[in-house]
């Protein structure tokens, strides 16, 4: 070996080692403690990799501008609503469950409770998407939709279809999609509703446009649809067929909905637009009349707001469930403090069902998720896995007057990194509906036996565990 090789050898050495004392005093301090383990982790086995990675994706840093405009939006959402006293919902006990979390979901997310909603949950994959057709094309003045994923298929034309027909007859229309997940759909009907009329908006450009905007990899994971400011539809839906992912044909729970709580969604579909096009739009005032009889809040997160919006409220209604608390997802990755509020409530005597999909699209995923199990079986939580579908609605109850339906997922992604939207409903009738969508599930889900799942063999445990390390990657 010549000189000038131990001389590139003690170079690589000594900038390995660098770079590890570096991150041990540089990302703790800037990076949450479960996730920080995971990048030392990295780190330490391949530091000339790990650490362009961390650069990259570490932290989930936005613009200043975008920190900007959501706060300027926050404010003007909280202004906006101080004079609507006579929408707030009251619950008869200050000192309940419902009470504690529509004033936690009001400091996090700006929005008040509100009376007199219509609250219809939809759970037909093709019947919700046509609802959402037929709403536009009854649309007289506005549709403004937001959404994470549009495809070139059947399903993405027939909404691109819905826009230009309305735009042509003098509709106002809005699409705002997310530049990475609605990249087939932007490319296909962009230029085509343009054309027509249609206001079309990219939101968290991909690429290099990363670097003005935001982390490269935070997404707008939102569905929101608002039909001429009376009616919106928000959940977990997007606009493409039901098996976009060969052999993973998605089951959803979308909300249709009208009354005050219309307004809400809205004004956020109105900061977003904002916030990646610095255009102010008009939000009408709700309805003074009520529409039904549903105390309803709308609960955004994202990385825009100063903590985990989706994270800390459903940590606060597991925490308060005094009889059951009934959590569904496809993507099941907590960190420590979710998985300890879930372990509690169980030990201390509440029913805990969980119902995850029996199937996945994320290989990685999959196998972290599996590898919470072990856990939550010792601590009393029962996991179903739903067999005939990818069951990807997104929706907790806890007891009989809590609901939420929405599109953040229970793993850190959408905690940290994504922007979601969530509506919670505090009334019995949303509840038990919920419910019947809920046991259509556990009929046609197996059911995890703790005796037969700790026989798994040891090399599966080592799998799982090592996928469990990438946590805060997922």
């Amino acid at each position: 070996m010549s000189n000038d090789d131990l001389h590139i050898g003690l170079w690589i050495l000594v900038a390995d080692w660098l770079i590890r004392i570096a991150a041990l005093l540089w990302i703790p301090a800037r990076t949450r403690s479960s996730a920080a383990r995971s990048w030392l982790l990295l780190i330490g086995f391949v530091p000339l990799l790990g650490l362009p990675a961390y650069l990259l994706l570490g932290h989930p840093w936005l613009s200043k501008l975008r920190r900007e405009r959501q706060a300027q939006a926050s404010r003007l959402i909280r202004q906006r609503q101080m004079p609507l006293t006579a929408l707030r919902w009251c619950p008869a006990d200050t000192f309940s469950a419902q009470a504690d979390a529509a004033r936690l979901v009001e400091r996090l997310g700006d929005f008040m409770p509100t009376n007199g909603n219509a609250v219809e949950l939809l759970d037909d994959y093709a019947g919700s998407l046509q609802r959402l057709v037929d709403d536009i094309d009854a649309a007289t003045r506005e549709v403004n939709l937001l959404y994470y994923l549009m495809r070139d298929d059947a399903t993405g034309r027939k909404v691109a279809d819905a826009l230009e027909r309305a735009a042509r007859r003098g509709v106002r229309c809005r699409l705002l999609l997310d530049a990475v997940g609605a990249k087939p759909g932007l490319r296909a009907f962009r230029r085509t509703l343009r054309d027509a009329g249609v206001s079309v908006q990219a939101t968290l450009a991909g690429g290099f446009a990363w670097r003005r905007s935001a982390r490269m990899d935070l997404r707008n994971h939102r569905k929101i649809a608002v039909i001429d400011g009376r009616l919106a539809l928000t959940g977990s839906q997007n606009l493409a067929d039901p098996e976009f992912v060969p052999g993973h044909p998605n089951r959803e729970v979308v909300a249709r909905v009208r009354g005050p709580v219309v307004a809400q969604l809205q004004a956020l579909f109105a900061s977003d637009w904002y916030i990646e096009t610095g255009e102010v739009l008009e939000v009408d005032a709700p309805p003074i009349a009520p529409s039904g009889h549903v105390a309803a809040q709308l609960l955004p997160s994202g990385p825009a707001y100063p903590f985990e919006n989706a994270r800390d409220v459903l940590i606060a209604l597991v925490q308060r469930a005094r009889r059951r608390a009934v959590l569904v997802t496809p993507y099941f990755v907590p960190d420590e403090a979710t998985l300890g509020a879930l372990r509690v409530a169980a030990l201390s005597g509440v029913s805990v069902q969980l119902i995850l999909s029996a199937t996945n699209n994320q290989r990685l995923t999959a196998w972290a998720q599996a590898g919470f199990y072990d856990e939550l079986l010792a601590a009393g939580v029962r996991i179903a896995l739903y067999r005939p579908h990818f069951l990807h609605a997104k929706h907790l109850s806890i007891d009989d007057d809590i609901a939420l339906v929405g599109s953040s997922n229970l793993d850190i992604r959408s905690f940290m990194l994504n922007a979601e939207a969530g509506l919670l409903c505090f009334d019995a009738g949303v509840v038990a509906r919920l419910r019947e969508i809920e046991l259509d599930y556990l009929r046609e889900s197996d059911v995890l036996d703790t005796e037969d799942w700790t026989r798994r063999p040891a090399w599966r445990r080592s799998v799982e565990g090592i996928a469990r390390l990438a946590d805060s990657f997922l």
